[in-house]
């Protein structure tokens, strides 16, 4: 899978997730979205894991710094 079809799903799972439209860009952080907070980050994350069929850690998740990060985890892992 390709970086423009894994925006193009994120895409679609955050608009899904945050019930908005959303750009969905590599810089995009929870500071950006309204109504990101920690039980939507959590309900994020679990359709994100489903979707690609991966299972990120608790480090990993912790990392996190922007939806680049989390690309650049699904990519090397679906």
């Amino acid at each position: 899978m390709d970086e423009a079809e894994i925006y193009e799903n994120l895409t679609e799972i955050f608009e899904s997730v945050f019930d908005e439209e959303i750009a969905v860009t590599p810089q995009l952080s929870a500071k950006e979205v309204d109504g990101w907070d920690s039980l939507t980050h959590i309900r994020l994350i679990l359709t994100v894991e489903k979707h690609f069929h991966i299972k990120l850690s608790v480090s990993e998740i912790g990392g996190l710094q922007n939806v680049g990060g989390l690309v650049d985890i699904i990519r090397q892992r679906a």
